[in-house]
């Protein structure tokens, strides 16, 4: 983030649950934008799938600020807004919570293991073995 971004309650990778379609859309915008965006650009970016008001987009925009999902600067009179955390991270996060969820974590492990294709079980391997490794020299 830049040093004149505000951020409103930090996310401390607890409590990830998945967006309102609205906020969905807005963070996804906003993710791809890769930099600080006004509200007129997300709105804009919006338009051609739905036809959600400038003030409702503005308004979930603010209280996603005030969940701590984006940081914002000011533009003039006019606030730049943008990510506190990446889509990975966000993505890890749910996939954190949902595991935490399960009474019996092998199973879901072994289910989500079951459901992937041959190339990300291998890439999952990989990055389990370098994991693997990187502990051990710990």
């Amino acid at each position: 983030m830049g040093s004149g971004f505000r951020v409103g309650r930090v996310w401390a990778g607890g409590d990830v649950r998945s967006f309102g379609e609205l906020e969905a859309a807005i963070m996804d915008r906003v993710w791809l934008a890769g930099r600080p965006v006004l509200v007129r650009e997300v709105w804009v970016g919006l338009r051609p799938g739905r036809e959600s008001a400038y003030n409702t987009v503005l308004t979930v925009m603010e209280i996603l600020y005030r969940k701590g999902w984006l940081a914002r600067e000011k533009d003039g009179r006019a606030f730049r807004y943008q990510t506190t955390v990446s889509r990975e991270d966000y993505t890890a996060g749910l996939m954190g919570e949902a595991l935490e969820a399960s009474p019996d974590r092998a199973a879901a492990l072994r289910s989500f293991v079951g459901r992937i294709g041959p190339a990300d079980a291998r890439q999952l391997r990989r990055m389990l073995d370098q994991a693997l490794r990187g502990r051990a020299g710990s």
